[in-house]
């Protein structure tokens, strides 16, 4: 029995990460997840970087069950266009379909991804790891906690909107022509009145004026 298996209660198990490498038999990811985020193989990786990893390891299996061929770079692709806040809504609804075709189950597949916070979670509480950098707080990590909420909230609000500007136009409501959906969440300074990107304003620490003062 693999560490990903121990327990009996299912809360015990993993949480989430536990249950979908166990779901779709990513035997050993576990331990690379900790190898990789602990930086014991040579390379330290992000949590980001890690959540990213784990959810294309979970679409190349899904893609491996429903009997997809995947070239070189193909997971890496599809998982961009399914998750990626630049990617087009039209890019994004041709890569749902190309895969429902395929015989995958997008919804369930998107609901198994984990984020970086699960990731974080099944390290620590699940395998009791700690992180080399854990005695000292990093600042940019808890900024990158951040963004990653706020990009998730856009990326929820463009899917909501994008899916309901699409059942409106079948039924006839409105004319959907053409369209693309985008959420831009922007941060304007009342002191300058400089505007910014959210993502732009945390990575930069404030305004640029507050930080020349």
């Amino acid at each position: 029995m693999n560490d990903d298996q121990k327990g009996s209660n299912p809360a015990d198990r993993g949480g989430k990460v536990g249950r979908v490498i166990r779901e779709y038999g990513l035997d050993g990811l576990g331990t690379e997840l900790e190898i990789r985020w602990t930086g014991k193989g040579g390379d330290q990786y992000s949590l980001r970087a890690l959540a990213d990893r784990f959810n294309q390891r979970v679409l190349e299996a899904a893609l491996e069950d429903a009997g997809v061929r995947s070239l070189e770079g193909d997971v890496e692709n599809r998982y961009r266009l399914l998750t990626d806040d630049d990617v087009s809504a039209g890019m994004h609804q041709q890569a749902r379909r190309e895969l429902e075709r395929a015989g995958v189950d997008v919804d369930a597949l998107e609901s198994d991804f984990v984020s970086h916070q699960s990731i974080y979670t099944y390290l620590t509480d699940h395998r009791g790891v700690s992180h080399p950098s854990s005695a000292e707080p990093d600042p940019r990590r808890r900024i990158e906690r951040e963004i990653d909420k706020i990009n998730a909230l856009a990326s929820r609000t463009r899917a909501v909107t994008t899916d309901s500007v699409e059942r409106l136009a079948s039924a006839g409501l409105i004319d959907e022509g053409d369209t693309s959906v985008f959420v831009d969440v922007r941060v304007t300074c009342e002191v300058c009145g400089s505007v910014s990107s959210a993502s732009s304003f945390l990575e930069s620490g404030g305004c640029s004026c507050r930080n020349d003062a």
